[in-house]
């Protein structure tokens, strides 16, 4: 089953200093967090704020790569979480409406889906095994509550 996301904010873990992108559920409570690395928290965030760079970045050439080639985007899809490395694939569609996925890092399929406006989604399994991740990775010994979804701040609407 898949789960239509959005980003719902870009944010700063505080214990390692890595950006994060949280993608929120379109039409349910799902959030997904997914580290990722400093040059791809920029590209989302130049296309959030809708801030034209003064030559094309990697995401931009290859949105005007896959235009150009008559492909239509059609979808990402974050697919699977193995050994806390997500997975995702964006799908094309070309002239002949076949569909073309191909393997990417969240990150950059995340970046190409704000450029190219289409949807993201989430496969179920990977928002179950990152829920799993999280419970394994409680401290039982800690007494203070876990952060949840819901205590991040809402950065980006």
């Amino acid at each position: 089953m898949l789960v239509e996301v959005k980003i719902g904010a870009l944010i700063m873990d505080p214990n390692t200093n890595t950006p994060i992108v949280v993608l929120k559920g379109v039409d349910s409570d799902t959030v997904l967090p997914i580290w990722v690395g400093a040059f791809e928290a920029n590209a989302i965030a130049l296309e959030i704020e809708k801030i034209v760079p003064q030559r094309p970045m990697t995401h931009d050439l290859l949105r005007n790569l896959i235009i150009e080639c008559g492909l239509n985007p059609s979808r990402v899809v974050v697919t699977d979480l193995l050994e806390n490395t997500f997975y995702a694939l964006v799908e094309l569609t070309n002239e002949n409406g076949e569909v073309v996925s191909m393997d990417a890092r969240p990150s950059d399929a995340i970046a190409l889906a704000l450029r190219l406006d289409c949807p993201i989604f989430v496969q179920q399994k990977v928002l179950d095994l990152s829920a799993s991740s999280n419970q394994l990775d409680s401290d039982p010994e800690n007494d203070e509550p876990a952060q949840t979804p819901e205590d991040w701040p809402d950065l980006i609407g």
